[in-house]
């Protein structure tokens, strides 16, 4: 019987094996970062603004805007494609040390992150000075392949029904 030593993370999941692979076992801190895509809600209609994509160079992370909703068009879309999220340096679930662009006006704020336990929701905050006076949204996670998806569908056509 082989014994098999597993590192643990401060939060008590199994991250690393013996064998210099990630741990196979469900719910693996190295599957849980921001990296991915990012729904970003108003918190007053519900309704999505805009999606963000996370990536990770070099231990540094960054979130580019990749598409905004059809009512937020005239101040987001000149964002679209521009790294809005800078410089975000992970430690665990959260993510600090950097910087986000307000699309509304383009100004800059300090900024941090943090992942939810299950990886699904992403709190985004920005704020001056010091975090206490900032704000936070809740952001989503979505499916990797949502973007490709949304790009891939039939644009339906105002066509009007005939009586045949």
């Amino acid at each position: 019987m082989a014994l098999q030593l597993i590192v643990w993370d401060a939060s008590g999941r199994p991250i690393w094996d013996a064998s210099g692979h990630p741990s196979s076992l469900p719910g693996r801190t190295t599957d849980l970062t921001a990296v991915g895509l990012w729904e970003q809600v108003d918190e007053r209609t519900g309704r999505t603004q805009s999606w963000f994509k996370i990536t990770e160079r070099g231990g540094v992370y960054e979130g580019t805007l990749v598409q905004v909703s059809s009512t937020c068009e005239g101040a987001g879309a000149c964002f679209l494609g521009l790294t809005l999220i800078k410089g975000m340096r992970r430690n665990g679930h959260s993510y600090d040390n950097g910087t986000i662009t307000d699309p509304r006006d383009g100004s800059l704020y300090s900024a941090l992150m943090r992942l939810s336990p299950d990886g699904q929701k992403l709190e985004v905050r920005g704020y001056l000075a010091i975090s206490l006076f900032g704000r936070s949204q809740i952001w989503n996670r979505l499916p990797d392949d949502a973007l490709t998806e949304r790009s891939q569908r039939p644009r339906r056509r105002n066509v009007e029904p005939r009586d045949e």
